[in-house]
């Protein structure tokens, strides 16, 4: 495959790219760059980690891209997720792994590391160290939000090693790409600066889109000051405001009550999240959306493109109970697997009823 159509698929992905002249050069210098993205083992999954993950993870495999999946247990003990135990955590990590193996994700093609296999290492410790060496207090402070926390929130001393361990482990995992959320650019763009500092490379950073919570567009809670930025940090999907999201073990009905009460104005395009899963979600995965109508409203209609759907939107000629309904229905269809999957393999089974009695906290 060759260059331009490599730098496409990894484009395809990218919401901001820092910077698209270096992606392109690392392309032409590099057979298979490393990119990563890390999760903190912190609860049920939704739609934006089992689905949305996956769907990104493909032409970026494509594109020849060596992915690694970064389960970081250590991080989310930091977080206080799961009440901070650490037993909890690490079995929310192997539910994720068992998320990604249901949702199609070929683990021979990518690789999982644990931030526990990486912090055994003295190395590991002596590059935070350095990283924190090179950072200001006052920088240390804006990175945080990336663990989703204001700085008021902010409880111990051990938080600030949180940005400190995540720009260490870009280097630890080699990783060329940081392939994450817009929310971790912080962390991403410190790494750009201090990794030539200390004898690395400055990686390229892929942020990808942050898809959006069940109410829409909510106001900005400073985590960012960019407010566009802010404003998409505190509408995305998560998994630690569970009004916001559609989990994987949501049964048909529940995730047709969800879409079905999901913001969606007429008309409206800005801030809508089921205009937003159907750009990011469904047209990435399929080649069209079939909208199933009485006659009397039109009769059916597929449409071929997001934005011959938006266009047919914003003129009125698609009603939003007609868009939902039709969304409601193909996000189940690619839930069902993973759904199944829990109800039939023992050992994930086993894995999920382990995590519903633990304690979920933000």
């Amino acid at each position: 495959m060759d260059i331009e159509k490599r730098f496409e698929l990894v484009k395809s992905v990218g919401e901001e790219i820092v910077t698209p002249e270096e992606l392109r050069t690392l392309l032409e210098t590099k057979e298979h760059p490393v990119a990563y993205d890390g999760f903190e083992p912190s609860g049920f999954s939704h739609i934006a980690f089992a689905i949305f993950r996956p769907i990104l993870l493909e032409p970026l495999i494509k594109a020849g891209i060596r992915f690694k999946l970064y389960l970081a247990d250590w991080f989310a003990w930091i977080n206080r997720k799961l009440g901070g135990d650490f037993e909890k955590i690490r079995t929310c990590g192997e539910y994720f792994i068992e998320v990604w193996k249901a949702a199609g994700v070929d683990l021979d093609k990518v690789e999982t590391v644990w931030a526990s296999d990486l912090v055994d290492s003295s190395e590991y410790w002596r590059n935070v160290l350095q990283v924190a060496k090179l950072t200001t207090v006052s920088r240390a402070e804006r990175a945080l939000t990336i663990m989703g926390r204001k700085k008021g929130e902010l409880k111990d001393v051990a938080q600030y090693f949180y940005p400190m361990m995540q720009v260490t482990d870009i280097f630890m995992l080699g990783a060329d790409i940081c392939q994450l959320g817009l929310d971790q650019r912080r962390a991403n763009m410190l790494a750009r600066e201090i990794g030539p500092k200390l004898g690395y490379w400055k990686p390229v950073v892929v942020s990808h889109h942050m898809l959006m919570g069940l109410q829409g567009a909510r106001e900005p809670e400073g985590f960012d000051e960019d407010k566009r930025i802010d404003v998409l940090i505190s509408s995305k999907m998560s998994k630690s405001k569970p009004e916001s999201s559609i989990f994987v073990h949501d049964s048909r009905e529940t995730i047709f009550r969800k879409v079905l009460s999901a913001y969606c104005p007429e008309k409206v395009v800005d801030n809508n999240p089921v205009l937003d899963w159907t750009k990011h979600i469904i047209f990435r995965k399929f080649k069209s959306l079939r909208v199933e109508r009485p006659s009397k409203y039109g009769g059916p209609v597929e449409f071929y493109t997001y934005e011959e759907l938006e266009s047919a939107y914003v003129k009125g000629l698609l009603h939003p109970l007609d868009l939902k309904n039709a969304v409601a229905d193909v996000i189940d269809r690619m839930v069902e697997p993973i759904r199944r999957h829990f109800e039939e393999d023992n050992r994930a089974r086993r894995l999920y009823e382990e995590l519903k009695n633990a304690e979920i906290s933000r």
